[in-house]
């Protein structure tokens, strides 16, 4: 298939006209007439990912590869040292980032995977809501498992949560708009912690890998009428973790 085609598609699933103002999504590397013989799809472009790769692929990620402005193109560099590879082995790349979000990622992990089911949503379609009857240990019991999380890490923890909130991701800048007793999402700052405590919210962080290490077999699974091959290779967390004395 043609590039082109695939964009096109993509397009149809999860507008990239969605997406935000300062996002990336779309087209990183590559060009619309090339033609693909097979789709891998990950969260991330990395090195392993690379290395294992075959030439004219096309990878659909999650994070753009190119994200803000490049002055420079420092080949020892990210992402400037993983364009060059791409290049080298004429590897196409597009990212679905803040539009997957809104059309499938946050609804997917929110219902298919912890199981709640959506009362409300708002804040663009980020911000998904649903009332629940959880002890924090019942709630952390879930996120757990169904995460995959090592550890659970909270701010304000109630004994009991009636309703619950979540962003995929990075979502603490939408702490003003959460409705709920308790709202889950990654990346949570110190600052971000202090202003839920202010204002009575308890939060906990889900990882950003962990919530949405789910994406490439939501597109997997949408790619199937394709008639291309789609392969799900799920880059690795960056982050590892250790127990301290």
């Amino acid at each position: 298939m043609k590039l082109q085609e695939i964009y096109d598609f993509l397009d149809d699933l999860s507008p990239f006209e969605l997406q935000e103002a300062w996002d990336n999504s779309g087209l990183n590397v590559g060009s619309f007439d090339k033609e693909i013989t097979q789709i891998y799809c990950s969260l991330d472009v990395d090195d392993a990912l690379l290395e294992t790769i075959e030439p004219n692929s096309l990878i659909i990620t999650h994070h753009p590869l190119i994200f803000g402005g490049i002055e420079s193109l420092d080949l020892d560099r990210y992402p400037a040292n993983l364009i060059a590879k791409m290049i080298k082995k004429d590897i196409a790349h597009i990212a679905m980032h803040t539009n997957f979000d809104k059309t499938h990622l946050n609804r997917y992990v929110f219902e298919q995977i912890l199981g709640f089911d959506i009362d409300t949503t708002f804040g663009e379609g980020y911000i998904l809501q649903a009332k629940v009857d959880f002890s924090k240990e019942s709630l952390f019991a879930l996120l757990g498992d169904k995460l995959h999380l090592k550890q659970i890490k909270t701010v304000n923890p109630k004994e009991h949560i009636d309703s619950i909130a979540m962003v995929t991701g990075s979502g603490a800048s939408m702490i003003d708009d959460i409705q709920a007793d308790c709202f889950l999402t990654g990346d949570i700052k110190y600052h971000d912690a202090m202003k839920a405590m202010s204002q009575n919210l308890m939060m906990v962080d889900i990882g950003h890998f962990e919530s949405e290490s789910f994406f490439a077999e939501i597109l997997a699974s949408e790619l199937k009428v394709l008639p291309i091959l789609a392969i799900i290779t799920n880059s690795k967390n960056p982050f590892v973790t250790f127990g301290c004395k």
